[in-house]
């Protein structure tokens, strides 16, 4: 089941697919999971010819690795920087010395008019590692099943001279929040006690 493919009908838990978190992983509908790894990048077009090929190669050979299929995300978001904005003003209220106050009032002023001629943008990469059961299992089996393939891809990056590692519950969550209600993210982002709500529920459903 891949991440943005929804059913436009029905309940809202339908149509996003997800159920919840739990572990580090994903709890989807239709007897599906997923881990999802954050990883760095590689700046390809700054490479020697030979180190290119060197990448394809890795890169060939980490596919290769994989025994199920992956999802590749990169997400292009806006930076905000409005609370950014707050501390710098914060900070100059606090300082008594007119000159770091010049310098923060001259930075402010540069950044404000950086912003309104560029959009400053940031780029997230995301491996996603599903796992897709035709019969119900225990969650120990389906963690370690799991595991072993997110470690598998973890590893595979690595070698490609990337940063990786896996995003845990609470994480997750926030990621597909963030998709679903970015504004509303940016305010009031979710928190542990969240977490705990959910794994309640879960464990009313499944009594």
């Amino acid at each position: 089941m891949w991440l943005w493919k929804v059913n436009k009908t029905g309940s809202a838990i339908d149509q996003i697919g997800i159920i919840g978190a739990r572990d580090g992983m994903l709890l989807m509908t239709n007897n599906c999971y997923c881990c999802v790894i954050e990883t760095s990048a590689v700046n390809f077009e700054l490479k020697s010819e030979a180190e290119q090929d060197a990448l394809i190669e890795i890169f060939q050979s980490f596919l290769n690795s994989l025994n199920s299929k992956v999802q590749f995300i990169v997400r292009v978001r806006e930076i905000d920087l409005d609370r950014y904005m707050e501390e710098l003003a914060h900070r100059l209220d606090l300082e008594n010395n007119p000159v770091y106050q010049s310098q923060i009032e001259s930075y402010s002023q540069f950044v404000r008019s950086l912003v309104s001629l560029n959009k400053i943008l940031s780029r997230n990469f995301y491996v996603c590692i599903p796992l897709e059961l035709k019969n119900k299992q225990d969650m120990d089996s389906i963690r370690e099943q799991l595991s072993l393939k997110t470690e598998i891809a973890a590893r595979g990056l690595q070698r490609l001279g990337m940063h990786a590692r896996q995003l845990d519950s609470l994480e997750l969550l926030n990621l597909f929040y963030s998709f679903f209600n970015p504004v509303q993210a940016k305010t009031q982002p979710l928190i542990p006690a969240t977490l705990k709500q959910m794994h309640v529920a879960l464990m009313k459903e499944n009594a």
